[in-house]
């Protein structure tokens, strides 16, 4: 099963309103642009990428929220990220039983998340080693490690 049947199946199995705003966020996510891949990771979450993850998503007990990779660096005019306010790396969007999905302002953040991802990861991504240091790299001897150190039990 491919990752977006597997989150088809995923939501399906939500049977109550969670199902539904969950399906609306997919949605979104989806037609922000046409180039974003869905992936199931980490045992069961749906996580949506574009050169870089931009969001993974989840329904909770009491809640559907949507944690965006490097959302402490996104601008969020919309006020859409209303929880991990706190973390310098990622922020959420809770949303609550009779919540509304702002559509097009979801849509917005993540073209900014994607626009993020094009610009920056890309821009701190390491540089590809050139063919002629590959081959260097491949004929250096290696150095192997120390041995580990085993712990034997004392005797009594």
């Amino acid at each position: 099963m491919n990752p977006s049947e597997r989150i088809d199946r995923h939501i399906a199995d939500i049977k109550d309103w969670r199902g539904k705003t969950f399906a609306t966020i997919r949605k979104t996510i989806l037609a922000a642009d046409p180039d974003i891949v869905e992936e199931w990771k980490w045992m069961g979450s749906p996580v949506w990428s574009r050169d870089g993850m931009i969001a993974v998503a989840d329904a909770h007990k009491n809640w559907v929220k949507v944690t965006f990779a490097h959302g402490a660096s996104l601008a969020d005019p919309d006020k859409l990220f209303n929880a991990g306010l706190e973390g310098n790396m990622r922020r959420a969007i809770d949303f609550f039983e009779g919540d509304k999905v702002n559509e097009r302002a979801l849509k917005n953040l993540v073209r900014t998340a994607i626009e993020y991802n094009q610009t920056k990861l890309k821009k701190n991504a390491p540089a590809k080693k050139a063919p002629a240091k590959q081959a260097a790299a491949k004929k250096a001897p290696t150095q192997k490690a120390p041995a580990a150190k085993v712990h034997k039990p004392k005797k009594k």
